[in-house]
């Protein structure tokens, strides 16, 4: 058979495989060949590129620009919203709202959630989950103490709570506060046997769901009366912190920010994020690009779900730190 020949064959096979939807075992009866030599030659069509498969993203889907952040920063996934507005109020909605249908389509048995519980966007993805008929996961646990004034650290166990009804799951609050007054204050509640079953249990987590911040207390932190001082977040940004990560600071590179703040945190740590199966950050805007892209570069990130502004910011050179007019 001549190649011409040859070529053409594969041609009709192709054709009465994907244009006419004909199945393989109905080809193979048609040109009385086996159904191994048609499966073989359309693999061949594909081969000789006679059959070219191409994606055409409908609108609202940036799956360029999804490929770009996976492959710049090392991702599993990159998740890039619409949005109508590049406000914050809006992002977070629409954030919230793909990161819900995404924990849903991917959450499996038995799964041990952990939750930073003190984000406005982790809380419109929970406003966001449905009630799974059949339990599925196994803990949720809150891997990050309360914050500030205690009669608002409900939030951080609503929150917790609620994603574990959701998830048919038992939750493990970490009924402690987020921030210690000192290191030795630290030391004497995390001895303690309750807070010790919830915190034994970062070790084991396979999804967490986090927020990022900036160095600047989120306005969620400042409602609640947080506890930090002025001086202390200063030392952060002095010491080169661009952002946080469940009040675990990092710098534009990527690297631990370590001071005496971090010692007063009761909350998993950097480290043990980064040996979790999959962490998935929710977060965007203008104001948290720096903090995001530094984020990225921890290593302790596997799945991204941001707007599309925020998205083509963290395609852009980073040029020390960014500053986006209003």
């Amino acid at each position: 058979m001549t190649r011409l020949s040859d070529l053409r064959l594969l041609v009709r096979i192709a054709q009465m495989y994907h244009v006419e939807g004909r199945r393989q075992a109905d080809i193979a009866k048609h040109l009385r060949f086996s159904q191994a030599t048609v499966s073989r030659m359309l693999k061949r069509a594909q081969e000789e590129e006679i059959v070219r498969t191409t994606i055409v993203s409908p609108t609202g889907i940036y799956a360029q620009l999804e490929a770009g952040l996976r492959k710049k920063f090392n991702l599993q996934e990159a998740i890039i919203v619409e949005c109508s507005e590049d406000r914050d109020g809006v992002i977070m909605d629409r954030i919230g709202e793909a990161a819900a249908h995404f924990f849903e389509a991917t959450l499996q048995r038995g799964e041990v959630v952990g939750v930073s519980s003190w984000s406005e966007t982790i809380l419109r993805m929970v406003d966001n989950v449905h009630p799974m008929r059949s339990g599925k996961a196994r803990y949720v646990v809150q891997t990050l103490g309360g914050m500030g004034n205690p009669a608002v650290q409900a939030h951080a166990t609503q929150l917790t709570t609620r994603l574990a009804r959701l998830t048919g799951a038992e939750p493990r609050l970490l009924n402690a506060p987020g921030v210690t007054q000192s290191r030795e204050a630290k030391l004497v509640l995390v001895s303690d046997p309750h807070i010790r079953e919830t915190t034994n249990l970062f070790g084991k987590v396979t999804l967490s769901i986090v927020g990022i911040g900036t160095v600047e207390p989120s306005r969620m932190l400042a409602r609640s009366g947080n506890v930090f001082a002025e001086n202390e977040l200063s030392e952060v940004t002095e010491a080169g912190g661009v952002g946080d990560i469940g009040l675990r600071f990092f710098d534009r590179d990527g690297f631990p920010v370590i001071t005496p703040l971090d010692d007063r945190v009761i909350g998993i740590s950097l480290e043990e994020l980064a040996n979790i199966d999959r962490v998935i950050a929710l977060a965007g805007g203008r104001a948290k690009a720096e903090a995001i892209r530094g984020a990225l570069k921890t290593g302790a990130v596997d799945v991204l779900i941001t707007d599309k502004y925020t998205a083509e910011r963290l395609q852009m050179p980073a040029t020390g730190r960014e500053r986006y007019p209003a």
